[in-house]
């Protein structure tokens, strides 16, 4: 089966603007792999950095399976992602491991910099697949079939300048909205996080609400995600839109 490779910074970021996507083409058969790139360590005022990491890497594994999909460890703490040649090589051997016709990554321009060094290493990784002189970490073959690399939205759907992002695409996700709140419910430990550092009374919450806004913005559903496509060059086919393609009966597609 075809397989969609989602790679975000921290753990809960692929359930706040992914999961809807990842959970439709579940429904369809494709065979879904799940990387946060940070460890999540520093995501807590009460526990230590050590007790922090490994109670969230528990949280997202758990909701790996809910969403039913292969879990990849992260690679380096919060706030130290870097755009370097051995994180890219380790980015790399996920994307070779998983072999993704879909990569979905974090928008370019996002509010903090780990989403954006996470969404600048996916887009590497992904664009080196078949180059066999790249060599990725462990070392794995290349593989020559087409990537796609789609971005998600940001908190609020606006750049840190405040700029409205509109999306390529709308994808519904009414039907599968509570399974993303499951999975994000996964969790936890980021509610008294999200409430002290970023004022989300509700994470939970919070979640729907930005889903509420894409569906409402997609002038058709109640629920969805909004999604760009990155272009083509060194990755696919010029025409290649197997996000569109999969889910041709649940999106509203901006473009048309």
């Amino acid at each position: 089966m075809p397989a969609v490779l989602a790679i975000a910074a921290h753990p809960d970021d692929i359930e706040f603007f992914m999961a809807g996507a990842m959970l439709q083409l579940g429904r369809r058969g494709w065979d879904l792999h799940y990387a946060n790139l940070c460890d999540g360590s520093r995501g807590s005022t009460t526990m230590d950095q050590s007790t922090c990491a490994a109670t969230r890497l528990a949280e997202a594994r758990r909701a790996a399976e809910v969403i039913g999909a292969t879990f990849y460890d992260p690679i380096f703490p919060d706030m130290e992602a870097a755009y370097t040649p051995e994180n890219l090589r380790k980015v790399a051997a996920m994307v070779r491991k998983a072999k993704p016709t879909i990569v979905l990554t974090h928008s370019p321009i996002d509010y903090m910099e780990d989403h954006e060094i996470s969404c600048r290493l996916a887009v590497s990784a992904a664009f080196a697949h078949g180059m066999p002189n790249f060599q990725s970490d462990p070392e794995l073959p290349v593989y020559m079939d087409p990537v796609t690399v789609y971005h998600a939205q940001t908190p609020g759907h606006r750049t840190p300048l405040g700029q409205w992002i509109t999306p390529h695409m709308y994808i519904d996700e009414s039907d599968v909205i509570e399974t993303k709140v499951e999975a994000l419910a996964c969790h936890a430990s980021q509610k008294q996080w999200l409430d002290e550092s970023q004022g989300m009374d509700s994470y939970l919450q919070a979640m729907r609400d930005l889903s509420l806004q894409m569906g409402q913005k997609s002038g058709k559903f109640q629920y969805a995600e909004g999604w760009r496509r990155r272009e083509h060059w060194g990755f696919c086919g010029p025409e290649d839109d197997p996000l569109r393609d999969a889910l041709a009966d649940i999106i509203v597609d901006t473009r048309t």
